[in-house]
Protein backbone atom coordinates (compact mmCIF):
# COMPACT_ATOMS: atom_id res chain seq x y z
CA UNK A 1 0.00 0.00 0.00
CA UNK A 2 0.95 3.52 -0.70
CA UNK A 3 0.43 6.83 0.88
CA UNK A 4 0.23 9.75 -1.21
CA UNK A 5 -0.78 13.37 0.59
CA UNK A 6 -1.67 16.72 -1.10
CA UNK A 7 -2.43 20.10 -0.32
CA UNK A 8 -5.57 20.62 -1.45
CA UNK A 9 -8.73 18.02 -2.78
CA UNK A 10 -8.41 19.81 -6.08
CA UNK A 11 -4.58 18.44 -6.14
CA UNK A 12 -5.73 14.93 -4.74
CA UNK A 13 -8.27 14.62 -7.44
CA UNK A 14 -6.10 15.71 -10.10
CA UNK A 15 -3.53 12.74 -9.18
CA UNK A 16 -6.05 10.05 -8.17
CA UNK A 17 -8.14 10.71 -11.54
CA UNK A 18 -4.29 10.69 -13.72
CA UNK A 19 -3.77 6.98 -11.93
CA UNK A 20 -7.06 5.73 -12.57
CA UNK A 21 -6.95 6.83 -16.20
CA UNK A 22 -3.63 5.27 -16.44
CA UNK A 23 -4.76 2.04 -15.33
CA UNK A 24 -7.70 1.60 -17.34
CA UNK A 25 -5.98 2.75 -20.37
CA UNK A 26 -3.27 0.12 -19.60
CA UNK A 27 -6.17 -2.66 -19.03
CA UNK A 28 -7.85 -1.80 -22.27
CA UNK A 29 -4.16 -1.86 -23.86
CA UNK A 30 -3.73 -5.36 -22.29
CA UNK A 31 -7.19 -6.93 -22.76
CA UNK A 32 -9.19 -4.53 -25.03
CA UNK A 33 -11.82 -3.96 -22.07
CA UNK A 34 -11.06 -2.57 -18.51
CA UNK A 35 -13.58 -3.00 -15.56
CA UNK A 36 -13.48 -0.44 -12.13
CA UNK A 37 -15.80 -0.21 -9.26
CA UNK A 38 -17.33 3.38 -8.22
CA UNK A 39 -17.85 4.17 -4.88
CA UNK A 40 -20.06 7.01 -3.69
CA UNK A 41 -20.43 9.89 -0.95
CA UNK A 42 -19.33 13.55 -0.80
CA UNK A 43 -15.57 12.64 -1.09
CA UNK A 44 -15.93 11.31 -3.88
CA UNK A 45 -17.68 14.57 -6.31
CA UNK A 46 -14.01 16.19 -7.26
CA UNK A 47 -12.35 13.32 -7.87
CA UNK A 48 -15.11 11.98 -10.36
CA UNK A 49 -15.14 15.20 -11.93
CA UNK A 50 -11.59 15.20 -12.85
CA UNK A 51 -11.25 11.66 -14.32
CA UNK A 52 -14.56 12.25 -17.09
CA UNK A 53 -12.73 14.86 -18.28
CA UNK A 54 -9.28 12.83 -18.36
CA UNK A 55 -9.02 11.09 -22.21
CA UNK A 56 -10.29 7.71 -21.02
CA UNK A 57 -11.93 5.39 -23.73
CA UNK A 58 -15.31 4.58 -21.94
CA UNK A 59 -16.95 2.62 -24.17
CA UNK A 60 -13.92 -0.47 -23.71
CA UNK A 61 -15.12 -0.18 -20.01
CA UNK A 62 -17.44 -1.76 -17.36
CA UNK A 63 -18.72 -0.23 -14.87
CA UNK A 64 -19.87 -1.91 -11.08
CA UNK A 65 -21.51 -0.25 -8.10
CA UNK A 66 -19.28 -1.37 -4.66
CA UNK A 67 -22.66 -0.58 -2.71
CA UNK A 68 -26.42 0.05 -2.23
CA UNK A 69 -28.91 0.77 0.27
CA UNK A 70 -31.28 -1.32 0.82
CA UNK A 71 -34.97 -0.04 0.76
CA UNK A 72 -34.63 2.59 -0.93
CA UNK A 73 -37.42 3.58 -4.14
CA UNK A 74 -35.91 3.52 -7.29
CA UNK A 75 -34.43 6.93 -8.57
CA UNK A 76 -34.21 8.12 -4.71
CA UNK A 77 -32.40 11.39 -4.39
CA UNK A 78 -29.91 9.46 -1.49
CA UNK A 79 -29.90 6.13 -3.52
CA UNK A 80 -26.12 5.46 -4.53
CA UNK A 81 -27.31 4.62 -7.90
CA UNK A 82 -28.75 7.62 -8.37
CA UNK A 83 -25.26 9.38 -7.74
CA UNK A 84 -23.27 7.48 -9.86
CA UNK A 85 -25.90 8.48 -13.03
CA UNK A 86 -25.17 12.09 -12.10
CA UNK A 87 -21.61 12.09 -11.57
CA UNK A 88 -20.74 9.68 -13.96
CA UNK A 89 -22.80 8.25 -16.22
CA UNK A 90 -24.66 11.42 -17.16
CA UNK A 91 -21.27 12.62 -18.82
CA UNK A 92 -19.85 9.17 -20.12
CA UNK A 93 -21.03 6.44 -21.62
CA UNK A 94 -19.48 2.98 -20.73
CA UNK A 95 -19.57 0.12 -22.47
CA UNK A 96 -21.74 -1.97 -19.87
CA UNK A 97 -23.39 -0.56 -16.84
CA UNK A 98 -24.21 -2.65 -13.62
CA UNK A 99 -25.96 -0.97 -11.06
CA UNK A 100 -27.09 -2.73 -8.31
CA UNK A 101 -30.67 -2.07 -8.38
CA UNK A 102 -30.60 -4.42 -11.15
CA UNK A 103 -29.49 -6.91 -9.57
CA UNK A 104 -25.95 -8.75 -7.90
CA UNK A 105 -23.84 -8.89 -11.21
CA UNK A 106 -21.56 -11.79 -12.07
CA UNK A 107 -18.48 -9.81 -11.46
CA UNK A 108 -14.98 -10.38 -13.62
CA UNK A 109 -11.40 -9.22 -12.21
CA UNK A 110 -11.45 -5.92 -11.26
CA UNK A 111 -8.56 -3.83 -12.89
CA UNK A 112 -8.94 -0.40 -10.75
CA UNK A 113 -11.46 -0.40 -7.18
CA UNK A 114 -12.64 2.75 -6.40
CA UNK A 115 -13.18 3.51 -2.69
CA UNK A 116 -13.48 5.99 -0.13
CA UNK A 117 -12.65 5.46 3.91
CA UNK A 118 -15.85 6.13 6.32
CA UNK A 119 -15.34 8.46 9.51
CA UNK A 120 -15.76 4.85 11.34
CA UNK A 121 -12.94 3.10 8.92
CA UNK A 122 -15.47 1.33 6.79
CA UNK A 123 -14.35 -0.05 3.63
CA UNK A 124 -17.58 0.32 1.07
CA UNK A 125 -20.24 -0.56 3.84
CA UNK A 126 -18.49 -3.27 6.03
CA UNK A 127 -18.65 -1.38 9.13
CA UNK A 128 -16.50 -2.23 12.30
CA UNK A 129 -16.29 -5.16 13.13
CA UNK A 130 -16.16 -5.85 9.13
CA UNK A 131 -15.77 -9.49 8.06
CA UNK A 132 -12.50 -10.27 6.34
CA UNK A 133 -13.31 -14.13 5.62
CA UNK A 134 -16.71 -14.06 4.18
CA UNK A 135 -16.40 -15.07 0.12
CA UNK A 136 -19.36 -13.91 -1.31
CA UNK A 137 -18.81 -11.25 -3.84
CA UNK A 138 -21.90 -8.68 -2.09
CA UNK A 139 -23.10 -9.06 1.17
CA UNK A 140 -26.45 -7.47 2.73
CA UNK A 141 -24.97 -5.34 5.80
CA UNK A 142 -26.68 -3.53 8.93
CA UNK A 143 -25.16 0.19 9.10
CA UNK A 144 -23.76 1.18 12.35
CA UNK A 145 -25.12 4.47 13.99
CA UNK A 146 -21.85 6.39 13.30
CA UNK A 147 -21.76 5.58 9.64
CA UNK A 148 -25.86 6.34 9.27
CA UNK A 149 -24.70 9.26 11.09
CA UNK A 150 -22.22 10.14 8.53
CA UNK A 151 -25.41 9.94 5.49
CA UNK A 152 -27.11 12.50 7.36
CA UNK A 153 -24.05 14.96 8.05
CA UNK A 154 -22.98 14.71 4.51
CA UNK A 155 -26.48 16.11 3.78
CA UNK A 156 -28.36 13.07 1.63
CA UNK A 157 -31.14 12.44 4.57
CA UNK A 158 -32.65 15.26 6.65
CA UNK A 159 -32.89 12.85 10.31
CA UNK A 160 -31.26 9.63 11.20
CA UNK A 161 -34.63 8.06 10.94
CA UNK A 162 -34.85 8.68 7.27
CA UNK A 163 -31.19 6.36 6.84
CA UNK A 164 -32.06 3.07 5.87
CA UNK A 165 -30.56 0.31 8.44
CA UNK A 166 -29.55 -1.86 5.99
CA UNK A 167 -27.30 -2.36 2.80
CA UNK A 168 -25.92 -4.41 0.04
CA UNK A 169 -22.22 -4.19 0.16
CA UNK A 170 -19.01 -5.64 -1.98
CA UNK A 171 -17.33 -7.58 0.41
CA UNK A 172 -13.63 -7.07 1.63
CA UNK A 173 -12.50 -9.98 -0.30
CA UNK A 174 -14.21 -8.69 -2.96
CA UNK A 175 -12.35 -5.60 -2.63
CA UNK A 176 -8.86 -7.34 -2.33
CA UNK A 177 -9.43 -9.21 -5.46
CA UNK A 178 -9.06 -6.07 -7.65
CA UNK A 179 -5.73 -5.46 -9.53
CA UNK A 180 -5.73 -2.08 -8.20
CA UNK A 181 -7.59 -0.26 -5.38
CA UNK A 182 -7.31 3.69 -5.58
CA UNK A 183 -8.95 4.58 -1.98
CA UNK A 184 -9.78 8.79 -2.02
CA UNK A 185 -10.25 10.17 1.32
CA UNK A 186 -9.94 13.69 1.66
CA UNK A 187 -11.18 16.11 4.64
CA UNK A 188 -10.53 16.46 8.43
CA UNK A 189 -13.44 14.48 9.44
CA UNK A 190 -11.71 11.11 7.91
CA UNK A 191 -8.22 12.07 9.79
CA UNK A 192 -9.23 9.51 12.64
CA UNK A 193 -10.06 6.96 10.58
CA UNK A 194 -6.57 7.08 8.48
CA UNK A 195 -4.95 7.04 11.19
CA UNK A 196 -6.33 4.17 12.47
CA UNK A 197 -6.15 2.29 9.52
CA UNK A 198 -2.99 3.24 8.18
CA UNK A 199 -1.01 3.45 10.97
CA UNK A 200 -2.17 0.77 13.24
CA UNK A 201 -2.30 -2.90 12.68
CA UNK A 202 -4.94 -4.69 10.40
CA UNK A 203 -8.00 -5.74 11.95
CA UNK A 204 -11.74 -6.02 11.43
CA UNK A 205 -12.10 -3.37 14.30
CA UNK A 206 -11.12 -0.59 11.67
CA UNK A 207 -11.80 -2.40 8.20
CA UNK A 208 -10.07 0.25 5.56
CA UNK A 209 -6.67 -1.19 7.24
CA UNK A 210 -6.73 -4.47 5.00
CA UNK A 211 -5.77 -2.25 2.43
CA UNK A 212 -2.59 -2.38 3.95
CA UNK A 213 -2.01 -5.79 2.94
CA UNK A 214 -2.46 -5.10 -0.87
CA UNK A 215 0.03 -4.87 -2.96
CA UNK A 216 -1.38 -2.97 -5.62
CA UNK A 217 -3.18 -0.07 -3.01
CA UNK A 218 -2.97 3.92 -2.93
CA UNK A 219 -4.43 5.97 -0.65
CA UNK A 220 -4.80 9.55 -1.51
CA UNK A 221 -5.07 12.32 1.28
CA UNK A 222 -5.35 15.91 1.81
CA UNK A 223 -3.26 17.68 4.39
CA UNK A 224 -6.55 17.73 6.46
CA UNK A 225 -7.18 14.04 6.14
CA UNK A 226 -3.67 13.41 6.49
CA UNK A 227 -3.44 15.64 9.68
CA UNK A 228 -3.27 13.54 12.55
CA UNK A 229 -0.27 11.49 10.28
CA UNK A 230 1.37 14.07 10.23
CA UNK A 231 1.11 14.84 14.08
CA UNK A 232 2.16 11.70 15.22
Amino acid sequence: MNICVFETPRQLAEAAAGAAAEILSRAIEQRERASLVVATGKSQIEFLDVLVRTPVDWSKIAVYQLDEYLGLPRRHPASLAEFIRTHLLSRVEPGEVHLLEDGVPKLPIIDAAFTGIGENGHLAFNDPPADFQIEDPYICVWLDQRCRRQQVGEGWFASMDDVPLRALSMSIRQIMKSREILCIAPERRKAEAVSNCFTGEVSPMHPASILQSHPHATVFLDADSASFIAAS
